[in-house]
């Protein structure tokens, strides 16, 4: 079952919480972020500090983390930071195009992301495992939320529910790209212990759904300061690592497309006519088409637009063999482009769907890419049936939206 306790959070003074809530760190690159250098509470400033050194500094220095160290422990004597007395759980809703997500901010134990009872669907790469390593021994802080999935538990959701109507909320505004934040601070020991209670007896699996990376390191971290002997009764923070869990009818999948720099060497006429060995092939024109139900796929090529079927006995049907990303990948990507593996071959790409289809045609008419393929999205049952398979699904499999923010809370270890 699924252990998950409260902490004390760090939190940015109210009137301060929209100016620092950023994006998560791997969302947005260098040159992303340091557009918001000259904003002073800005959250890059922690875990995109790169910024504030020079352009030409490796992002993985050790300055970069010092950096980070600096401005936390800065913010932290200025006030600007705060660090809540007591432990708590924290509310977070997300508001976007009139749809509503709830999540539970706690530390989910260590052990359950070891034994298995945190659930993870993708590989990780050890540069990026690194990268926040680095960040987390430095700040001695994770500054990141690992975003996780539950399935429905309605008393949980009652008690979340129950709260939100009678307690006014910490924070409430609206981000640059118009979703809602609204974050409450559950302070109530009898609330937190009941919510606590039920994850421990209820709740037997909790799934990443972003953040395998983030919660790999903090894994990491773990063992690292276990190992040293710092662990004297088990309950110290590092055994723990910031989550934010939401309940699965609540979170909406988007689609994950990918764009291709060349062809292997055929002819956009001989590619085509390739694919009809395993796709039925219809030809669309200038009209962007998004896939309506599993097993279609658009395709954007030579400044035109296609509908690519799936033929029947052309895939398997275990849990990761029959998603589209996995049917893509396999018979066209593998097959036809040999291009092996999407994680590290330079000639394949990956645009996400809030990104919206005019990106793929954008990166084809550019030169960039040669062609762009739109897929139908996983569905959160997918996600699921792989991870309590034990598999992994293809690197960028899933895209969630809206994302949480970062900032809006710390964990201290």
């Amino acid at each position: 079952m699924a252990k998950i306790v409260p902490f004390k959070g760090l939190r940015p003074r109210k009137e301060i919480a929209p100016l620092m809530a950023t994006l998560p760190y791997d969302v947005v690159n260098v040159a992303e972020a340091r557009q918001f250098k000259k904003d002073p509470y800005n959250f890059y400033h922690v875990t995109r500090s790169e910024i504030d050194l020079n352009e030409n500094i490796d992002v993985h220095s050790m300055m970069v983390y010092e950096k980070a160290k600096e401005t936390l422990d800065q913010w932290v004597t200025d006030k600007v930071l705060v660090q809540d007395e007591e432990p708590c759980y924290y509310i977070y809703e997300l508001e976007m195009n009139g749809r509503s997500q709830t999540g539970l901010i706690c530390a989910s134990s260590c052990d359950d992301y070891y034994n298995g009872v945190i659930k993870k669907h993708e590989f990780t790469r050890p540069e990026k495992e690194l990268d926040r390593i680095n960040h987390i021994r430095t700040t001695r802080a994770e500054t990141g939320i690992v975003f996780l999935a539950y399935k429905d538990n309605t008393d949980v959701q009652s008690i979340i529910e129950d709260w939100k109507k009678s307690h006014q909320p910490e924070n409430d505004f609206k981000s640059e790209d118009g979703v809602r934040h609204t974050f409450w601070v559950m302070n109530d020991y009898a609330k937190v212990s009941i919510i606590s209670r039920l994850f421990d007896e209820e709740v037997p699996a909790t799934y990443i759904a972003d953040g395998h990376h983030r919660a790999a390191s903090a894994g990491k971290v773990c063992a690292e300061m276990r190992e040293a002997g710092m662990s004297i009764t088990g309950d110290e923070s590092f055994n723990y690592f910031i989550t934010a869990i939401f309940p699965e009818s609540q979170l909406e999948i988007m689609d994950y497309n990918r764009v291709v720099k060349d062809l292997n060497g055929l002819t956009t006429g001989d590619f085509i006519e390739a694919l009809k060995s395993e796709f039925e092939v219809e030809k669309l024109g200038s009209e962007a088409y998004k896939p309506q139900k599993p097993h279609e796929f658009g395709m954007f090529i030579a400044g035109a637009w296609y509908k690519l079927t799936v033929k029947p006995g052309t895939f398997s049907n275990d849990p990761i063999g029959i998603l589209d990303v996995s049917i893509l990948q396999n018979n066209i990507l593998t097959k036809l482009l040999n291009i092996n593996d999407p994680r590290t071959d330079k000639r394949v790409d990956f645009v996400g769907g809030i990104r919206g289809l005019g990106e793929l045609e954008k990166r084809v008419n550019s030169g960039d890419m040669v062609a762009a393929f739109s897929c139908y999205p996983v569905s959160i049952q997918q996600l699921f049936a792989v991870a309590d398979s034990g598999n992994v699904m293809p690197p960028k499999s899933t895209w969630f939206e809206p994302k949480t923010r970062d900032g809006l809370v710390t964990f201290l270890i």
